[in-house]
């Protein structure tokens, strides 16, 4: 299973956005506070839109709270302080839980924790002037590394909604 962490998130569009990227993989997310914003607030729901509804996440008033309920996690820490590359990470065993924490918007992760992991410190490759990319496609891009790897169990690989083949479906239906 995957365990999204966000330390201390600021931005509730940011959250939503993780939120929604959650539901649709079934990852768990762990929120850590104190926030800056409520989880209630209408701006969180308005981009989690009804995502939310199916969210397992649970919220922790500090990360020692969240230690302290889940000892010992298998945690990687995602920073632009990393030498080792997201993709270089053996990821592949869905057996695992595996969590991936992500910093504030601002600040990131506190340099004492990523201080305590240097060999789970994963970066995200950019050019050499860009401090960062968004809080929001930073997890998706991990979390989609990690599907990848595990072959994406149990997501859909094809349309099941509108079926599968649907647009060359369509179009023949246009043309008969």
């Amino acid at each position: 299973m995957i365990n999204i962490v966000l330390y201390r998130p600021e931005k509730p569009q940011n959250t939503g956005n993780i939120m929604r990227t959650c539901v649709a993989v079934h990852a768990i997310l762990h929120i850590i506070g104190p926030l800056t914003f409520s989880i209630d607030s209408k701006d969180l729901k308005r981009v989690g839109m009804d995502y939310i509804d199916d969210l397992k996440y649970f919220y922790y008033e500090s990360y020692e709270d969240f230690l302290k309920k889940n000892p010992d996690p298998d945690m990687y820490y995602v920073t632009r302080y990393a030498d080792t590359v997201y993709s270089g990470f053996d990821l592949s065993d869905i057996t695992r839980d595996i969590y991936l924490m992500f910093g504030r918007e601002s600040t990131g992760i506190p340099h004492d924790i990523l201080r305590e992991h240097p060999d789970r410190l994963m970066r995200l490759p950019m050019v050499p002037e860009a401090r960062s990319l968004n809080l929001s496609n930073c997890v998706a891009i991990v979390t989609y590394e990690v599907l990848r790897q595990q072959k994406f169990f149990n997501l859909a690989t094809s349309e099941s909604i509108k079926g599968e083949s649907f647009l060359l479906n369509e179009a023949r239906k246009k043309n008969s």
